[in-house]
């Protein structure tokens, strides 16, 4: 198949609209900056002819990625207070994250429907 303009790939659990070239920030993955990652989970695919292709669920193929850098998030701050009864709950959270750039997209003809 044609190498998609554009597709909505599965990454841990969310839904991401790539291209080659394309640089994102996901959920922390398990591999080490520098490593390939390859994501196989596309929902749907755009070719350059303008043509969708949808999976059901998903199209046979693969995304792959490099991995740039781990990194957290800025700080979240939760603070729980009830007036008057001496009830005070300060919590922080920082979401752990990974950047990524979109390497290669490739598609095989496979379980798609065209709209």
């Amino acid at each position: 198949m044609h190498i998609p303009m554009r597709v909505i790939v599965e990454i841990a659990a969310n839904q991401f609209p790539v291209e080659i070239g394309t640089t994102l920030r996901v959920p922390r993955l398990p591999a080490d900056p520098g490593s390939m990652v390859e994501f196989h989970r596309i929902l749907m695919a755009e070719d350059p002819a303008g043509t969708v292709h949808v999976g059901t669920p998903y199209i046979a193929g693969t995304v792959q990625a490099e991995i740039l850098e781990h990194g957290k998030s800025d700080k979240v701050i939760v603070f729980k207070k009830k007036r008057r009864k001496g009830y005070k709950r300060f919590k922080g959270h920082r979401q752990l994250y990974t950047r990524i750039r979109i390497t290669d997209i490739q598609l095989r003809s496979g379980s798609t429907a065209e709209i």
